[in-house]
């Protein structure tokens, strides 16, 4: 019964996860997951660690993986901080490094747990329109905040904002934080880790969920200097000391070990993705510039609800947003396998030549 809820609790809009589907034979292009599987190595490393030391603790710190983690990425090891997938690491970033006096800037259209946050921890915070191309401007950053944050790419547009552009923002905003998350990055991106030594505000949030496949052991991790790092860990060892376990610890350093596999999978998606794009453009598609493991796109003669609906008679998940009501228009599709796109454009030119 709610009336044992706390006032915080009563308060909340929960955040709302991509469908999970229990059906059978669905193409399911609604969660961004990547559509190939993991590193063989990770999967010969879980099966390594699943033995008797499983009654043992973790390691608290997970501190091969984040040394493997800062090798990657040309870094201290205490640089390096990792959770229970980037959602978790985003959640303690909002705690001890976003909750101030003014409120925290991110864009109107972007990802949707971050005001959940804000409700859940009490931090006030102003949501910036991108603009008419569904872009962030700079420049509307620049005002005193309490902090930024914003997905780069974004999501669920799957538009970059090029490196000077975040150097710019970061010289701006020398007093608060700057949070970069970065779940997409490697379908095309430039990764802000190169700029970490020099900017002490920023913080880079990146999980292993999209690029490595790893969605299903909840793995994410940010790189900041060691004062960001340390404020981290301080909200983590006061919330849950142990946040991997053995089996997400061992599969993580696999595939971060693995680094051919990590780049020929996310080349392949990136093939796909051009793919997709040119042929949905060629049906009549707007489609957005995406450097995601997704493209956002609208036909212009077609309703997003009725296309999503249309769609899933046809066994074929994709996702749709109907807030704001300027995105309703759109579909946000995750590149899948060949076959499944040819699902996917079979569908979508009976559907829009109905």
């Amino acid at each position: 019964m709610s009336r044992y809820w706390s006032a915080v609790v009563h308060d909340l809009t929960p955040y709302v996860p991509g469908e999970q589907p229990k059906l059978a034979n669905l193409v399911k292009l609604n969660t961004n997951e990547n559509p190939y599987g993991p590193s063989p190595r990770v999967l010969d490393a879980v099966r390594a660690e699943a033995a008797d030391t499983l009654r043992l603790y973790p390691d608290p710190g997970s501190d091969r993986l984040c040394a493997a983690i800062a090798a990657l990425h040309g870094v201290a090891a205490e640089q390096v901080f990792v959770g229970n997938g980037s959602d978790e690491v985003l959640a303690h970033a909002f705690l001890a490094l976003l909750k101030h006096e003014w409120p925290i800037l991110f864009p109107d259209i972007s990802y949707s747990f971050y005001p959940v946050y804000c409700g859940l921890y009490e931090i006030a915070y102003r949501q910036i329109p991108l603009t008419e191309s569904f872009e962030i401007r700079v420049g509307d950053y620049l005002s005193p905040n309490g902090g930024v944050i914003f997905p780069n790419p974004n999501a669920p547009t799957g538009r970059l904002l090029a490196l000077p552009e975040i150097e710019c923002l970061l010289d701006g905003n020398p007093d608060s934080v700057v949070v970069i998350d970065e779940a997409y990055i490697d379908f095309g991106g430039e990764s802000a880790v190169g700029l970490v030594a020099r900017y002490p505000q920023l913080l880079v949030t990146r999980t292993l969920s999209k690029s490595h496949a790893l969605a299903g052991l909840r793995v994410g991790y940010a790189i900041g200097q060691a004062h960001l790092i340390e404020a981290l860990k301080r909200v983590k060892d006061s919330f849950n000391s142990y946040p991997l376990d053995r089996l997400a610890q061992a599969g993580a350093l696999a595939s971060i070990e693995d680094h051919a596999y990590f780049e020929s999978l996310c080349a392949r998606v990136m093939a796909s993705r051009t793919r997709l794009a040119s042929a949905m453009a060629e049906i009549g598609f707007e489609v957005l510039p995406s450097t995601a493991n997704f493209i956002f796109a609208r036909h212009p003669s077609h309703d997003g609800a009725e296309l999503a609906a249309s769609l899933r008679e046809r066994r074929i998940i994709v996702r749709h947003f109907k807030n704001p009501a300027r995105i309703a228009p759109f579909l946000r599709i995750t590149v899948g396998t060949d076959a499944q796109i040819d699902a996917l454009l079979a569908a979508l030119k009976a559907i829009v030549n109905c």
